[in-house]
């Protein structure tokens, strides 16, 4: 490799360096057997950031509503608990949670069949933890869903 090679490859990224040498990236959910777009598609992070801010939203409403008395240091607290008990029954029996819904979503197995309830148990305490859902891999997934082998899809 000459210098003008090391260079354009520096430039153009790491990324097209890679596909120069024979990588083959393809699209969102193609190691999945997922279609490119439409339904049983990869969900996009815009919806899908979407649909937890009106989850979180929600949660948060009923926190100040039905549990504390006025918003307090204590209504966030409250809000990750009702979160959590929210996404173990939506999920776990329908597949998506009402923001999920309002936006498209549903959350499957990887095989494309529905979660356990120990998957869907792991799902949520990572979601809960934010850590693990913030770290994505190359088909969009956070770490939470990786961990319990499902996948976010439009339908």
């Amino acid at each position: 490799m000459d210098n003008r090679q090391a260079l354009g490859s520096w430039l153009s990224g790491p990324r097209a360096a890679a596909e120069d040498a024979g990588v083959d990236f393809g699209y969102r959910g193609e190691q999945l057997g997922l279609p490119e777009q439409g339904p049983g598609s990869i969900a996009r992070p815009g919806r899908r950031i979407g649909a937890l801010c009106v989850d979180w939203a929600l949660c948060m409403l009923i926190a100040y509503g039905l549990i504390t008395d006025g918003y307090n240091t204590e209504t966030g607290t409250w809000a990750l608990g009702v979160l959590l008990v929210v996404s173990l029954l939506t999920v776990g029996t329908v597949g998506s949670t009402p923001g999920k819904r309002l936006f498209g979503l549903r959350v499957v197995a990887e095989d494309g069949g529905r979660l356990g309830v120990l998957r869907v148990l792991v799902r949520s305490v990572l979601l809960i933890v934010a850590v693990p859902a913030l770290i994505w891999d190359r088909d969009g997934r956070g770490l939470h869903d990786r961990l319990a082998r499902a996948v976010q899809v439009r339908i």
